[in-house]
Parts: C-alpha cells; sequence; structure tokens
C-alpha cells in the first residue's frame, strides 16, 4: 500500500551519510506485491549509521559496530581528503629543512632512475615537484621526512631502541630515544643494528677463515624498518618507531592500525598497496629505498626463510602493529660482536653445539688452540658475562650454557 512505501522511505532516511536505495514494486498477483530493494554502496560513503549507531555483518550475524571499528572507518573515509600528512606544517618553514637531504633525495632518485636529470638543486622547486607543498606552505609530510626541529610540536618523530638482557623489558644493557626526520631515523637504527644485532659466523668452504654476518638479514631489518617509518599513524602525539632486541628475538613496532582493513596475515601475500601516508611513501619509492609497491613485507618473509629462520611474524595489538624476527633452532647467547675476541665467540659456538663439556674436550675443538690457561680465562671472561656456567672445580669443571640462553 501506499503506507508502506512511505513508512518504507522513513526507514531508508534513517541511514546517514543518505544511502542510495533502489525500490522496486513487483505485483505476484492482484492482492500481493514483493517489494525490493537494491542498495547501491559506495566505499567512500562507509561507514553507515542507521538512526544513529552503526552495525557490522560477522558471518550469517548482523551486531552493533564496535566504536573502535567505526572511528578507524570514520578516518579511513576522511584519509584522502583530511591525511594528517596532507596538513600543513604550522610554523614550519624553509629554514627548518634538511636541505642537504634534500639534495641527497634528489641525487639518489636520479641514481635509481626515478627522478629526471633535470632535476635542478633549488629546494623549494624539488618540494613542488615532490608534492611536499601546497600553494607554498610545508605539509606535516616535509617535516616527517626533512625537518630539523621537532619539539614541541612533533614529539612523533621519535626512535625508541633497546637491547634487553634476556627475554623481558625489565633489565637493558642499552637503551637510545632519539628525534629525527625519518631518513636520520632510519640511519640511526641501522647502526644500532649493526652494533647490537648477534652475529653468526660460517667456515668457508676451502677456507681456513671465519666469515661473520649478522644473526637477520640487514636488508630484511631495513625493509621492516622502512615500513614503519612511512605506514606509522603520525596523528599520535606520544607515537613512535619502536626497535627492540631480545636474547630470543627481535621486534620493531609502529603506532597505528593496518588500515583499509588489511590483517596480519595478508602481509604475507599478495595484496593492494595503499600506503597510510602515500606522500611520504613516494618520496621514499623515488630516493630507492622502496624497489616495489606492494611487495615489502613479502621481501622481509622470503630474505628470512632463505637465510634459515622461519617466517617473520606479523601482528596488530593495542592500536601498534608489530612484526617478529625469531632465529631459527639454536643462537648462541646474544652478545655484542665487539664484547668478545674471535676466539671466545668461537668457544662460545663450541658450548653451545656439543653441549656441557671439559675444558679438554672444548681445547680439542678449537683450531690452532692456544694454551690451556688462556682458553679456561677466556672461559671465565663468559662466565662473568652471565653466558655460560660450570660446575665443579680445576680441570674436573664442566662448562655449559647459562641456564635461560638456551633454546
Amino acid at each position: 500500500s501506499d503506507k508502506t512505501q512511505r513508512e518504507l522511505a522513513d526507514v531508508i532516511a534513517k541511514f546517514e551519510p543518505p544511502a542510495q536505495i533502489d525500490v522496486e514494486k513487483i505485483e505476484l498477483d492482484q492482492r500481493r506485491f514483493v517489494l525490493v530493494l537494491t542498495a547501491q554502496p559506495n566505499p567512500e560513503s562507509k561507514p553507515y549509521t542507521f538512526d544513529g549507531r552503526s552495525y557490522q555483518r560477522v558471518g550469517s550475524t548482523t551486531s552493533q559496530m564496535p566504536q573502535e571499528t567505526y572511528q578507524r572507518l570514520l578516518i579511513e573515509r576522511s584519509h584522502s581528503r583530511h591525511r594528517w600528512e596532507n596538513q600543513p606544517a604550522e610554523g614550519y618553514d624553509l629554514a627548518d629543512l634538511d636541505s642537504e637531504e634534500i639534495l641527497r633525495t634528489v641525487r639518489l632518485g636520479i641514481e635509481a632512475g626515478r627522478l629526471p636529470e633535470s632535476t635542478g638543486r633549488d629546494v623549494p622547486d624539488i618540494l613542488d615537484r615532490l608534492g611536499l607543498r601546497k600553494r607554498g606552505t610545508l605539509l606535516n609530510a616535509t617535516a616527517t621526512l626533512f625537518g630539523t626541529r621537532f619539539l614541541p610540536d612533533y614529539p612523533q618523530f621519535q626512535l625508541r631502541m633497546a637491547r634487553f638482557k634476556g627475554v623481558d623489558k625489565s633489565e637493558f644493557l642499552d637503551q637510545k630515544q632519539i628525534h629525527g626526520h625519518a631518513f636520520a631515523l632510519l640511519e640511526e637504527a641501522m647502526l644500532f643494528l649493526r652494533r647490537h644485532l648477534p652475529v653468526t659466523g660460517r667456515v668457508l668452504p676451502g677456507l681456513f677463515e671465519r666469515e661473520d654476518e649478522p644473526l637477520f638479514p640487514l636488508v630484511a631489518l631495513r625493509e621492516a624498518l622502512v615500513n614503519a617509518f612511512c605506514h606509522r599513524d603520525y596523528i599520535i602525539a606520544g607515537g613512535a618507531v619502536s626497535l627492540a632486541i631480545y636474547d630470543d628475538r627481535l621486534e620493531i613496532w609502529s603506532d597505528g592500525s593496518l588500515p583499509f582493513g588489511l590483517t596480519p596475515d595478508d602481509l604475507k601475500s599478495d595484496h593492494p598497496s595503499r600506503p597510510r601516508n602515500p606522500l611520504i611513501a613516494q618520496v621514499f619509492y623515488l630516493r630507492g629505498v622502496i624497489e616495489r609497491w606492494g611487495r615489502g613485507t613479502q621481501k622481509i618473509v622470503e630474505l628470512c626463510v632463505k637465510a634459515g629462520h622461519p617466517e617473520p611474524e606479523f601482528g596488530e595489538q593495542m592500536g601498534a602493529v608489530w612484526v617478529r624476527f625469531v632465529p631459527s633452532g639454536y643462537i648462541a647467547p646474544l652478545r655484542v660482536a665487539h664484547d668478545l675476541t674471535e676466539r671466545q665467540r668461537h668457544i662460545l659456538q663450541i658450548v653451545a653445539a656439543i653441549g656441557p663439556a671439559p675444558l679438554r674436550d672444548i681445547i680439542a675443538k678449537l683450531p690452532n688452540p692456544p694454551a690451556s690457561a688462556t682458553v679456561r680465562d677466556d672461559l671465565y671472561h663468559l662466565k662473568r658475562l652471565e653466558i655460560i656456567d660450570s660446575k665443579g672445580h680445576g680441570r674436573g669443571a664442566i662448562w655449559f650454557l647459562a641456564k635461560g640462553k638456551g633454546q
């Protein structure tokens, strides 16, 4: 009846934003009709509300949408027009930028074949070419990439790094918190990794030489850090990128949830490239830091598997995205490489490989072994560092990995 159609129109009017719903009346017989409602979805309009509330469909069940999900969808809806990176950098001018870093970006972009050789050295012109100025005004993306002034306006331009003792945060061996633009923070993170990442050694075939390599592929770690700097949610003023090295793993955290409905599982397979901060990501790409769009996380997985490690774990927790690197099998207790001599590292690898052993068995495994007193001194040095332990005394002592340093 007309009344039914009016009631239906009133119901449709309760959708916000206004939804395009076509109503078709189909006659079954002289007394019965079927109303067919067809909704024309508009991805740019979601989330919708009905009578002031938002809903979600999970399987065959419709339930009220959690507030956190609703707010995330609202942010994504306004993302294209009202992104944080696209807003003016209040109080920032050209004097607040690292001009040398801007020119370095141009040079690297030309070398990578991603910027034309005609790109000059005029900083304002370069910023315009990169889309980092809007009608002469610097953007938040510009400050993120090349800024030199961070407090009090940009406390989130922060990198937190720590080398923890053991497998939790109860005690650290080194920690550092710094502010800087994205490229400076990336460089600082790589220096910290080279300083604190454990090394693994292997004897080169046919040579009496030992080659030391970082525990995890540095290219994979760099890729993970680049992802963190490019895709984090910079609107969180107290946010940061965090790098944590433990005895049994390495983790990189960045603030913000995965955007546009991505899940942690999606990151290990082909997925669309929809960066949260496309201006920032584009400059990383032009500079040659990003090789291909949408391949970064897959590259991380491939590099770790090729190096003999399990696939890294990706997760989302407490408003942050993280990636966790775990070594394959047993890795000798994690110590900074320069804390130990090459012989001490070799002794450590022997104890890790053969298990509890007396001094004579350890000496027998050493190439060109020194005097037994020298090896004993090395063992006591490792014991003072709480890496290995011993049971018994004198020549009868048995040496083994300290508790908690094994698998």
